[in-house]
């Protein structure tokens, strides 16, 4: 009997299921033992969603994009440098283990289903006029947003600060795992449907 395919060596991922309908063939939890593919599926459609969630997780952290157009905290251990963020990512996953008693790898995927906006708004141009506009979110890019906010909320809380990115990421995935509104990625949810709500 061979031994079943573990992410780090350390967690099996292939009987996780994804329990958000719109999400499961974006969200890619297929066993890999190091999640790094080196851009395998770079310049095809959909590629990311071939890529396993705990890479996504990783690209993100070396990439995690500008926060209110100002690109305010990507210094410091945004280096994009793949190995940082391939430690900073199993260590965060290791006190997320250590903390719940479960397999990380699911936490993450629930997180990540939590923190995943249903709509958002788009603003319209109209006789000269602009108006919000609400509309569904793609899977696609729910995951991103989810993903986008997760590693913002942590690098935020770990600059300037003695708290370690590691700890500040798993802090932030329980959070949103939780559901709790302190979580960045609950916070920016919870905003983007409620504007969406009120723009109808």
């Amino acid at each position: 009997m061979t031994e079943a395919i573990k992410v780090f060596g350390r967690w099996e991922s292939h009987d996780i299921k994804i329990k958000d309908p719109g999400l499961e063939r974006y969200l890619s939890v297929k066993p890999i033992i190091v999640p790094k593919t080196g851009a395998r599926y770079a310049g095809y459609r959909f590629h990311k969603s071939k890529l396993h969630i705990v890479e996504r997780l990783i690209n993100r952290l070396m990439v995690p994009g500008h926060k209110g157009k100002k690109h305010k905290f990507t210094s410091g251990h945004v280096t994009g440098k793949g190995q940082s963020a391939y430690q900073t990512v199993y260590e965060a996953l290791t006190i997320i283990e250590n903390r719940t008693k479960k397999n990380p790898i699911e936490v993450l995927v629930r997180a990540v289903e939590n923190a995943a906006p249903r709509e958002e708004i788009i603003t319209i141009e109209y006789g000269g006029a602009r108006y919000p506009k609400a509309v569904e979110c793609a899977p696609q890019r729910r995951i991103d947003i989810a993903l986008r906010m997760m590693t913002q909320g942590a690098f935020q809380k770990s600059v300037k600060s003695k708290k370690s990115a590691a700890a500040a990421l798993a802090d932030e995935i329980l959070a949103a795992f939780n559901l709790n509104p302190q979580s960045n990625a609950i916070a920016k949810k919870l905003e983007l449907e409620r504007q969406a709500d009120g723009s109808r």
